[in-house]
């Protein structure tokens, strides 16, 4: 399964989700992707049974994503066996070659999470479109953080501006229903992933701030197809 394809200008996925109600409110506000993570050291960790219960809440097209962090086949084998998922985020440090194995072995649609700080970053986002479903352009941690994302913290999205791949992608880093719409302007994103910038705590959402923050992203991607503004890029 797929994220939902509509008449949406733009597509949001709300990660770091940790309940049944928590995936109904983002799924209201109108995501197109619901996010588990898996990987104890954020505060936004789901074990598989309370993942399991939150993703019965996803309707159909709304696309269940499992976040994990330079999982095993065993770890693997054991989330899938247990939640239903419509994809993989691999957030760790996994090769290429792992990404395409994963994929293979799962059988299952793969995103590929790249972290970016500078131009020297950006050759493997082209390495990993060879191999993923998707890509999550998402800023690089910063030095001595514990896990690799969810930090937030942005990147100089000049850095992607006007660039294409061979597959979709989600812009991803200190995103905020502040800040949300100028980083579409500069990016031309036509999917947008967020988890702390929508959140009272960490690990708590706030729903109106996800709501906010859809609306907001909307909106800037409804003006920026207006007649008379140059198109977004297409997110492949």
């Amino acid at each position: 399964m797929s994220a939902k394809m509509n008449n949406d200008p733009v597509r949001v996925k709300i990660c770091g989700l940790r309940s049944a109600e928590q995936v109904a409110q983002a799924v209201q506000a109108g995501a197109s992707y619901v996010g588990f993570v898996f990987f104890p050291p954020s505060p936004r960790s789901v074990d598989a049974a309370a993942a399991a219960q939150a993703a019965l809440a996803a309707p159909p097209g709304v696309a269940k994503v499992a976040l994990v962090v330079n999982a095993t086949d065993a770890d693997l084998d054991a989330l899938l066996a247990r939640v239903p998922i419509d994809m993989l985020q691999l957030h760790g440090a996994e090769t290429p070659e792992r990404v395409a194995e994963i994929r293979l072995r799962c059988g299952l649609p793969v995103m590929k999470a790249v972290g970016v700080a500078g131009p020297e970053d950006l050759p493997a986002l082209d390495r990993y479109a060879r191999v993923a479903d998707q890509l999550l352009v998402d800023a690089k941690p910063p030095k001595g953080a514990t896990r690799p994302g969810g930090n937030a913290v942005a990147f100089d999205w000049s850095l992607i501006a006007g660039r294409r791949w061979a597959v979709p992608w989600l812009l991803a880093g200190g995103l905020t229903p502040e800040n949300v719409a100028e980083a579409i302007r500069a990016t031309g994103a036509r999917q947008v992933d967020v988890s702390s910038g929508v959140e009272r705590a960490p690990g708590d959402k706030d729903p109106a701030q996800v709501a906010a923050f859809i609306e907001a992203a909307r909106a800037a991607a409804r003006a920026a197809a207006a007649p008379g503004v140059p198109r977004l890029a297409h997110p492949r």
